[in-house]
């Protein structure tokens, strides 16, 4: 079993309860729209395999990811980028399934968000974590929509306004993480095998369900909203179109604040 390509891998674990899916492009493991594809068709499969019990995202290299393609948020790509990246959640949370998440080294932009939904998320100490949109003069509309439910708003919005990055300590400490270990992708499965391998398959995704069963519905209106206000508002700025193009070009942005 194996993902579209090769920037993603499919690895089942435990006879296939368990599937450790691998972000392979180290050392950035960008989310650009092959791997975006990728993901997705693994979440609609997750959704029809009776016998799986949790997904494990992890990734290849000394860093977690450096968030998504800025490349792919230019015009004529930005257009097909974002909502197909919007979906990908929606596809994970349609499979009803145990999600977990190893993060080491930087874990940013696209990167954060994809490990944020996760149920539990297992960090290595020197990890770095955070949406630095902003900088580029663009925000985040999955984190727009998810963090608050994860961190609270106050420190959602320090991090979605600041575009600051945090350390792994800072992020257990307002819940942004959920356990510090030295090798995450072994303390997530040794947390998979302890608490959810043993569990019945079927009642584990009734559980996931109903665990999100209002942030389902709260995550899918709000993003939806805070794609529209980038795609619609924010990319006929000046400045959107600069904060990017400046990141590409590796310069200082010249804001014009309009």
């Amino acid at each position: 079993m194996s993902a579209t390509g090769a920037a993603v891998r499919l690895e089942p674990l435990e006879e296939g309860a368990l599937w450790r899916v691998v972000l392979a492009t180290p050392r950035a493991n960008l989310i650009d729209l092959v791997k975006i594809d990728a993901l997705t068709e693994i979440f609609e499969r997750a959704r029809g395999a009776s016998r799986l019990k949790a997904v494990l995202l992890d990734a290849e290299g000394s860093d977690f990811s450096f968030g998504a393609s800025v490349q792919e948020h230019l015009p004529g790509a930005v257009e097909t980028m974002l909502p197909k990246f919007g979906q990908l959640f929606d596809r994970m949370l349609d499979a009803h399934i145990v999600t977990l998440a190893a993060v080491r080294g930087r874990c940013l932009g696209g990167g954060l968000e994809l490990a944020a939904f996760c149920h539990r998320v297992f960090s290595a100490p020197g990890a770095q974590l955070g949406q630095p949109e902003i900088q580029l003069g663009v925000f985040a509309p999955v984190a727009s929509a998810l963090l608050a439910e994860r961190i609270g708003r106050r420190h959602a919005e320090d991090l979605l306004l600041t575009g600051r990055s945090l350390d792994a300590a800072a992020a257990l400490r307002i819940g942004l993480v959920d356990e510090l270990a030295d090798d995450p992708s072994a303390a997530a499965i040794a947390y998979a095998r302890t608490h959810l391998l043993p569990r019945s398959a079927s009642s584990l995704r009734f559980a996931a369900q109903a665990a999100r069963a209002g942030l389902a519905s709260r995550f899918r209106a709000e993003r939806t909203e805070a794609e529209r206000l980038y795609l619609e508002e924010l990319m006929k700025t000046e400045d959107a179109l600069e904060g990017l193009r400046a990141f590409l070009e590796r310069r200082p942005p010249a804001w014009r604040d309009a």
